[in-house]
């Protein structure tokens, strides 16, 4: 029972609801994949079922080169090694994971924060060229929550300025932007398919390159730099996934489809009645963009909905309704970057502003209408209650 709201009681889930969970092929199914693994005695090195998945995947995107990894960090990590980009700075954004930021420092590269756009929440182009030096190498862009940059301007702005475009798109299988895979768009981008992605292969990830030569090297990169049976082409790293991920992701991949389209109903609930509650705001959405509808997230107006994001955070949980405030804090703020220059709170208020009101609603496929019609209906109640 609510001890602050308990006429609220009948809107209280038995069982937590998440904000996300894993979408989970037949066990028998993935049996039967384990047993072929253990009578080819493959376990990694680019065997049947990542071979397999490399080409499924490359085709669902409708992109060329995409080379598989054990996590999408590793992976962006490589990214910056096939660009060459190891010294100087890379301008990114502080509303993101921490694995954005993180890579750069492992490549002895500074990075720059740039604030976010107050619509989409990713990098905001006009404020980008303020910060080009000549010590930029590229700009490492977010597609936040699956929703694409303004990949135009920042592929002009990088051609003015001699950059490469690096895309996370850790958020983004599945958009499709102008009936085109997001994934397709920079100089690379990287995906993630971690467990509580969309798409997951336990643990995964991939780079999606423009180039059969890049992708040769970035086969090289993520397998010691191992390029024949006598022949090192140079320092790589081990990156490779292995056939039990592979074996995995091919069994998703046949559900992602369906996962995308349980996920479009819930977001539609979302949307519909969500917008009846004052104080609470949703991402808008454009025709040009499929969603994947990964995340939903909402932002917080304490003065209007009558309690903040985080109070409001606090009190679903003891209805069961466990949310996120992704992304709080920013990386900007985290003490190994916070000296920085670029992330002065003054440089990042539309950055500061959203991190501090937003709020990521439970959203994945086995999460049923009924009980996103009872989430709505709790958030309804708790503004009506604050009144």
């Amino acid at each position: 029972m609510s001890a602050t709201y308990p006429h609220l009681d009948r809107y209280r889930f038995e069982e937590p609801i998440y904000v996300t969970r894993p979408t989970m092929p037949e066990l028998d199914e993935f049996q039967e994949s384990l047993r072929r693994i253990w009578e080819s005695q493959q376990l990694t090195n680019a065997g049947d079922f990542h071979r397999e998945l490399e080409e499924r995947l490359a085709e669902y995107l409708g992109v060329e080169h995409l080379s598989l990894f054990c996590n999408g960090t590793i992976a962006l990590l490589v990214a910056l090694q096939l660009l060459r980009i190891n010294s100087g700075e890379v301008i990114t954004t502080p509303f993101t994971f921490p694995a954005t930021p993180h890579v750069l420092y492992w490549n002895r590269i500074r990075p720059v924060f740039c604030d976010v756009e107050p619509r989409t929440f990713n990098l905001d182009p006009a404020r980008v060229e303020e910060l080009i030096s000549p010590d930029t190498k590229a700009i490492l862009a977010v597609h936040v929550y699956g929703n694409p940059c303004d990949v135009d301007a920042l592929r002009a702005i990088a051609d003015r300025h001699g950059l490469h475009v690096i895309y996370d798109a850790a958020h983004a299988f599945g958009t499709r932007f102008r009936g085109r895979s997001l994934a397709g768009y920079g100089d690379v981008s990287m995906l993630s398919f971690h467990a509580t992605k969309l798409f997951s292969t336990l643990e995964g990830g991939a780079l999606v390159a423009k180039t059969a030569a890049q992708k040769q090297r970035t086969d090289f990169l993520k397998n010691f730099g191992i390029a024949g049976e006598e022949t090192v082409i140079g320092p790589g790293i081990n990156g490779k996934m292995n056939e039990v991920q592979a074996a995995f992701g091919l069994l998703q991949l046949r559900l992602t489809e369906r996962e995308i389209a349980d996920r479009a109903e819930i977001a539609r609930i979302y949307r519909t009645r969500l917008e009846a509650i004052p104080g609470i705001d949703c991402i808008p959405t454009t025709a040009e963009v499929e969603e994947n509808h990964a995340y939903f997230p909402m932002l917080v107006d304490e003065a209007v909905y009558g309690m903040s994001r985080d109070q409001l955070h606090t009190t679903l949980k003891e209805f069961n309704v466990v949310t996120r405030k992704y992304f709080f804090p920013l990386c900007s703020t985290y003490s190994c970057y916070s000296a920085s220059a670029s992330a002065r709170p003054e440089n990042l208020p539309v950055a500061h502003r959203v991190a501090s009101r937003i709020l990521c609603l439970p959203i994945f496929g086995g999460l049923s209408t009924e009980a996103a019609e009872t989430i709505c209906e709790l958030l309804a109640g708790l503004h009506a209650a604050t009144r």
